[in-house]
């Protein structure tokens, strides 16, 4: 399966492990990767910019595909000197970058001096073409029913990704909402040249987080989600947990961030992460939960949504057009 996005990254098929804070670590990049998507690790995720250096070494280690790296800018509480970790991801020769969060315009003349490439991710077309102006390579545009942060426009993938794709002359990939092949045939063929999953390969063999967790993710339906943090603009889509539930009633009564920070500290997160308490702390996870039923190798995730997009593109729609 070609398009422009596995050209232009030399991948064997259209479809990113999109990074995903603490998750995103070197085991599940180059697992993704060695099953032919681009796999993606978070430089977040290590404490230092000495920690991402030795982590990329470690995936290096680990496959000969091509890997990036993600790095957020500009949502975490902590100060963060992004210029190591940028040095770092430079130094260690890697040649994808996925940025999210605030625009990557104070890194793209290093970048690219560099032959880095840019996957910038971004929740509305005004951004995904401000994304294009200043050089990004890749736009991942996400649906509001991503995980993590979607935005305050709420607007789902249907609308969202061929407006995308309408709008920029530079590759789109979908992001939000897509588990299967089905997602797969429905974003290439709303203009897209391929997907970022997120929750789907968090639900991995792989995936470094308790098997607990990846159970209730197999268990729930699409209605498991919640939104909070709207009342504070950033809004975030979590599992509907006794956590989630009791931010959003103190949203709901006026009260400010600093009295739920306590409930969604990082601690906590690692908390649920490492135990499987789904209760213990705030876990992000998208809408295409619903659409997961079973915990599969990266190397089968990656073949049977390949394969089963293709053949919904060479029976089930070539069938519809011949009748």
């Amino acid at each position: 399966m070609k398009t422009r996005l596995t050209e232009l990254l030399n991948i064997e098929t259209p479809i990113i492990c999109g990074g995903m804070m603490r998750v995103g670590t070197a085991d599940l990049a180059a697992a993704a990767s060695n099953a032919g998507a681009l796999g993606v690790m978070t430089a977040l995720t290590q404490p230092t910019a000495e920690g991402l250096e030795a982590e990329i070494a470690r995936c290096a280690a680990m496959t000969d595909k091509p890997f990036g790296v993600n790095l957020t800018v500009g949502v975490v509480a902590s100060e963060i000197d992004y210029d190591d970790y940028v040095d770092v991801i430079i130094k260690s020769g890697v040649k994808i970058v996925e940025t999210a969060g605030r625009s990557p315009e104070p890194f793209m003349e290093r970048f690219k001096e560099a032959g880095i490439m840019v996957i910038h991710k971004c929740v509305a077309v005004r951004h995904a073409l401000k994304a294009e102006r200043i050089g990004v390579d890749v736009v991942s545009i996400d649906g509001f029913e991503c995980a993590g942060h979607p935005g305050e426009q709420d607007v789902g993938g249907l609308i969202l990704f061929p407006a995308a794709a309408q709008a920029l002359k530079i590759p789109v990939v979908a992001s939000g909402g897509i588990a299967d092949g089905r997602g797969l045939a429905a974003a290439l063929a709303l203009g897209c040249e391929g997907i970022n999953m997120g929750t789907r390969f968090m639900v991995t063999q792989e995936a470094p987080i308790h098997e607990g967790i990846k159970q209730k993710v197999v268990e729930m339906d699409e209605n498991q989600t919640r939104l909070i943090f709207r009342s504070y603009k950033n809004t975030a889509r979590v599992y509907r947990n006794v956590v989630a539930d009791e931010v959003a009633a103190i949203e709901a009564a006026g009260g400010d961030f600093g009295q739920v920070h306590h409930l969604v500290s990082g601690a906590n997160q690692e908390k649920a992460w490492s135990t499987g308490d789904i209760d213990a702390g705030m876990v992000t996870v998208g809408m295409s939960g619903g659409l997961i039923n079973d915990i599969p190798s990266c190397e089968d995730l990656v073949r049977n949504v390949v394969s089963d997009a293709e053949q919904i593109i060479a029976e089930r729609l070539a069938g519809i057009t011949a009748a």
